[in-house]
């Protein structure tokens, strides 16, 4: 993330001391006690509602990245006029949580919540009775729960603050009972503010042409978060797929029949020390040619225990070293590399493409690298098939920074890869943990030599 200016207080505070208080001098006293409850003035790039017309402005980030108080600003926004009694442009507003408690706690009274956000001569008075906010000017807002989607039945409004759709449960129900209660004034408009899950409504949503984005990470919001708390998530879930969901607000899904979903790779993050690995390969899927229209090279560290049955051999992910390459030396040595930092036994190569030219091009770069040639003749989903059923098993786990391969795996299933592009780091994975457990071949043939 970059560290320079975020918002308009933040060129104010970057800018020289002298600036700094002639601004401050410029303003009236009626200004100064204004500046708190300015947003505007606040607000950094994601919490602030995109130009142009939407039906629907999708808040998406990590965890303590400002969503809820985007959320509250913008429902202050619509029901605010010039002052405290003038009317805004919304008088009716539903505010639907996962439950009425987190709509109460989180989205009204939470730290970031409409009540907080609202200064004293515009707060809205909270009837407990009737679970709604009035404001001086009259405008309401409505608490609903989405496990009550009927509640929605009946009611109408102008404008609508749904919080982390992602995780209702009964979010389709839901979703569809506040569309129909959208219905009030010239442009009604919803915001939602919610942690990417992998769920159907909320892609649905996000694939709309009236809908429109904005993202940022949980670091996006760190001068308003504990230094520790950053240090420890950062620690316990960077470089894994949940931390990229959480962390860094990635909406990241599992297609349809995928052979590795998310939640069979969450259960094979690895716990503890690296084992004493008794082999260790690199496996390589090159890209023959180099530059900006080459396929990515897919490059994975794979080290394997592979004491007492076949049965009983496990395998751990390393690394994904990937990389697009600007030539074939540049994908070598990176392979290359890959195996010192690992201290592995052997290269494993793909060799449907340029054939022996690959491993030329590896020995250019060390003549004495101990390659195996690998050829696939079945299609990718075959060749992965077996491998997913090694993860099903528990025998394989993933170390910390594979999120790029994870990816990838959550979008290969039977009828082969359903994402964008060639899948080369899945495919140097299944070459990887073929040679180690399901055909090691000729690599349990030679004895073991690390260099130091």
């Amino acid at each position: 993330m970059p560290h320079g200016p975020r918002s308009n207080a933040d060129w104010i505070a970057c800018a020289p001391r002298s600036q700094r208080q002639g601004f401050l001098a410029a303003l009236s006293d009626p200004a100064l006690l204004a500046m708190p409850w300015v947003f505007d003035l606040w607000a950094m790039p994601h919490q602030v509602p995109p130009p142009g017309s939407w039906r629907t402005w999708v808040c998406l980030g990590g965890r303590g990245a400002g969503k809820t108080r985007a959320g509250a600003e913008w429902v202050r926004a619509q029901v605010e006029g010039a002052r405290p009694r003038d009317p805004g442009r919304a008088a009716r507003v539903a505010l639907v949580g996962e439950t009425f408690d987190q709509v109460r706690e989180v989205m009204i009274f939470g730290d970031s919540g409409i009540l907080a956000c609202c200064p004293p001569d515009r707060r809205p008075a909270w009837e407990a009775t009737r679970r709604r906010l009035v404001w001086p000017n009259g405008a309401t807002a409505q608490a609903f729960s989405a496990h009550e989607p009927e509640a929605l039945r009946g009611p109408q409004f102008d404008a609508a603050w749904a919080d982390e759709l992602g995780k209702w449960k009964k979010a389709t129900e839901a979703w569809d009972m506040l569309q129909f209660a959208l219905r009030l004034g010239e442009d009604p408009r919803c915001i939602v503010t919610t942690t990417p899950r992998v769920q159907d409504t909320l892609r649905a949503l996000l694939d709309l042409p009236s809908t429109v984005m904005t993202h940022a990470p949980t670091h996006a919001n760190r001068a308003w978060l504990a230094p520790s708390f950053l240090a420890e998530v950062e620690a316990r879930y960077g470089g894994t797929r949940l931390g990229r969901q959480e962390l860094e607000g990635l909406m990241l899904g599992d297609v349809e029949g995928s052979l590795f979903p998310q939640a069979l790779l969450e259960r094979a993050r690895l716990d503890g020390p690296l084992p004493d690995f008794d082999r260790v390969v690199v496996a390589l899927d090159p890209a023959v040619t180099g530059g900006a229209g080459a396929d990515l090279c897919g490059i994975v560290a794979v080290g394997a225990v592979t004491q007492g049955p076949p049965g009983d051999w496990r395998a751990v992910v390393l690394e994904d070293a990937s990389l697009k390459a600007s030539s074939p030396t540049e994908w070598a040595q990176a392979a290359i590399d890959a195996m010192n930092r690992h201290r592995a036994d052997r290269l494993i190569a793909e060799t449907n493409q340029g054939g022996d030219l690959v491993v030329s091009v590896l020995q250019t770069v060390d003549p004495m690298v101990p390659v195996r040639k690998v050829h696939a003749s079945r299609g990718k989903g075959a060749r992965a098939e077996p491998v997913a059923a090694l993860y099903e098993q528990g025998r394989v786990k993933h170390t910390r920074g594979l999120g790029a391969l994870e990816d990838q795996m959550t979008q290969m299933t039977t009828r082969g890869f359903q994402g964008s592009g060639s899948p080369d780091r899945v495919d140097a994975l299944v070459w990887a943990l073929t040679a180690l457990i399901l055909d090691p071949g000729e690599v349990w043939h030679t004895p073991r030599v690390r260099s130091l």
